[in-house]
Order: structure tokens, then sequence, then C-alpha cells
């Protein structure tokens, strides 16, 4: 059961990752669906795998229940809280920080060049700073070089898809650049 008691617990949704990958992106934490279906950004509305097409780190849009195949293109996947929620927000900036740990080992571990947290949330709870401009960040994470871009979430509707893909397309063409 979870910690409502209500409903039973979620499966962990599995992380893709490998070791040396070019980029890791890393969603704050599962969706319900996502969760409940076993892959990366399924729920209705998320904009994530059209963006990442359009930004061109894929030459076809992958669905949802093809998550695993974005490994061929030297990109992850993985989410810093594992606990799945309807809503990042339903998360506590202490949960985010008590994972932080153990979030920062997985990516020293499979050693990526780029992570990308996806939404400021995460990002800030983890490295204290109050207020983060989206883009390459200053400060390293896990020995990888640290990104913030918009989340794509479909609650997320501050971003447009045009803006999104001009974010995420900046970190592919650094992404590219970076040996």
């Amino acid at each position: 059961m979870n910690d409502v008691g209500l409903l039973p617990a979620l499966p962990a949704l599995p992380d893709l990752l490998a070791p040396g990958l070019s980029l890791v992106f890393c969603g704050i934490n599962p969706g319900l669906r996502a969760a409940s279906t076993g892959h990366h950004f399924e729920g209705r509305g998320n904009r994530f795998w059209r963006v990442l097409h359009l930004a061109g780190f894929t030459p076809e849009q992958i669905r949802p229940e093809d998550d695993h195949t974005l490994l061929r293109y030297g990109y992850g996947l993985t989410t810093v809280v594992p606990r799945a929620t309807a809503q990042a927000a339903d998360l506590s900036r202490s949960e985010i920080e008590l994972a932080a740990g153990a979030f920062q080992r997985k990516i020293e571990q499979c050693a990526p060049r780029h992570v990308a947290f996806l939404g400021k949330m995460a990002f800030s709870a983890i490295s204290g700073a109050p207020t983060l401009e989206w883009g390459r960040q200053a400060a390293r994470f896990g020995g990888a070089c640290a990104w913030v871009l918009p989340n794509p979430s479909g609650l997320n509707r501050g971003f447009s898809l045009d803006a999104l893909v001009a974010a995420y397309r900046e970190a592919r063409m650094a992404v590219a650049s970076t040996p």
C-alpha cells in the first residue's frame, strides 16, 4: 500500500541507463500512468517524445512503449525521486532532498557526459540554489555537465511546443559538440 493506505503501491519505473551515455534526461518523478505502464513519459499530453524528435535527438518520434530505444541514440532516462505521483507538486522539497544522494550516485555510476533536469524543481532542491536559469548550469552534477530544461509535461503550459523544442535543441547541439 502507498503512504495513504488506499491504493496499492505502483511498481518502480525502470531506469534506462548505460555507462557513458551522451546525456541522461532526469524527470522529477514518474507520473501515475508512466509507473503503471512501466514506460517513461507515458502520460496523456506529455510532450517529451515529440519535443525530443523535433529538437533532433531522434530521427523519428519514439512511442512511450518503445522508450528503451532511446539508448540506441546515446541517451538515457531516469527520475530523481522514484515515487509516482499525479503531479510533481505532490512531492515535498524534503523528499527530493532525501533522494539526492542516491540519485547523484546513480549519475556518477553511469557517468554520462551531460545530465538534463526536466524542470527547475529537483535541481533547485538538490543544489540548494533558490533561483536557477534555464539551460546549461555553471555547476556540474555527478561529474556531468548539468542542464535545466523546461518540463515537457502537459501540465506545464508556461512553455509552448516551439519554446520547448528550442530549449532542447540548444542542449542537443551542445551535447553533439562535446567529445
